[in-house]
């Protein structure tokens, strides 16, 4: 049941982000009402009016800015996060931006602190936290089944030997495309998420496909204050695909194979709403999870994936102005830590935090 007037929600991107996550998510979150779409693409547009009809459809940004919604969601190319976001907060409306943030920890810093400055929410959309995998292992470690953890190790592996083209492959820094920005930031918010800040970072980071020109295949370690290590694998290239998580405790350790079903099912335009007392982001028993040590193992239940939670964290902040699901100084930490991966790799060594 709606709770008060739904906050407008203004969106600005069409393609695989807002077509597949943002739009159908927000659709489906009691509070929110997605009232307009920039893309200047005329299949998207078409794409638009048939999934969001009651959705008005913009050409430019300035006409959003215009129509003065509650919230903006920037979905657009990576380049255009940083400029739209401060058009955003600069016109006094609340901001999500898809990850990265930024290109650069100094520019997200900036739009935290301006955000801040004119007292409006700003979050970034770092949907992992809600992956089936994830919760399922945080609730593990809440209940000390795995002890001490010593060594957090996390993939997001594919095999696409074939370059796709894009802006994402271009190699132009201006674009922040390649994979350390793009699954990397999924991989070290997990890891800070669970384990804190690092206090050393040491990373890999090569360009392996025939023709391209941005990172592919990319490995980073890092030592966290408290004790922990985290292996983070992100890559285009690997023929065999390893485990999602590997999480070696100093009582247990927690093995999972395979991805979360929520986006696949989102792709084939499933509603969040309509099936998420049943089955969303339920999992068959065949993809579980094991946990233990030794040859002594069980299946472990994966919990539910639960995506909606995001936009329902966003819509609760809006109407009673506590804090995002995802503070924006989240996503500063996490492009630190990239930034120091590129050094990293780039000197050969390890850097210090």
């Amino acid at each position: 049941m709606s709770i008060g007037i739904p906050s407008r929600v203004g969106l600005v991107g069409y393609g695989l982000a807002g077509s597949v996550f943002h739009g159908p998510l927000i659709e489906a979150t009691d509070g929110l009402a997605l009232t307009s779409v920039v893309t200047a693409d005329p299949d998207r547009r078409d794409q638009v009016r048939a999934q969001h009809p009651e959705a008005l459809v913009l050409s430019a940004f300035d006409e959003l800015l215009a129509a003065h919604p509650d919230l903006i969601v920037v979905a657009s190319p990576n380049r255009t996060h940083v400029p739209l976001a401060r058009a955003a907060l600069e016109a006094g409306i609340a901001v999500v931006v898809d990850k990265p943030l930024a290109g650069t920890a100094a520019e997200g810093q900036a739009l935290v602190e301006l955000a801040a400055e004119r007292g409006l929410l700003l979050s970034v959309f770092q949907n992992r936290r809600w992956d089936n995998d994830f919760l399922t292992l945080r609730s593990l470690m809440d209940k000390g089944e795995l002890g001490d953890v010593l060594r957090f190790e996390s993939r997001f592996e594919r095999w696409r030997p074939e370059l796709k083209g894009g802006w994402r492959e271009s190699g132009d820094p201006a674009e922040v495309g390649g994979l350390l920005y793009d699954l990397g930031s999924h991989l070290v918010d997990q890891a800070l998420t669970l384990f804190g800040p690092p206090e050393q970072v040491y990373a890999e980071v090569d360009v392996r496909r025939e023709g391209a020109r941005a990172d592919d295949d990319a490995f980073i370690a890092l030592r966290h204050r408290g004790g922990a290590r985290s292996h983070l694998w992100m890559s285009a290239v690997a023929s065999r695909l390893g485990p999602r998580l590997r999480v070696l405790g100093s009582r247990a350790g927690y093995v999972k194979y395979g991805l979360d079903p929520q986006e696949a099912a989102l792709k084939e335009g499933w509603d969040p709403v309509s099936t998420h007392d049943h089955t969303w982001g339920a999992e068959p028993e065949e993809m579980w999870g094991t946990v233990g040590a030794g040859e002594d193992t069980r299946l472990v239940p994966s919990l539910p994936g639960d995506y909606p939670a995001y936009y329902r964290g966003i819509a609760k902040a809006l109407r009673e102005g506590g804090p995002a699901p995802v503070e924006g100084s989240d996503a500063v930490n996490v492009l630190c830590v990239l930034e120091a991966a590129g050094r990293s790799a780039a000197e050969g060594r390890a850097v210090r935090l």
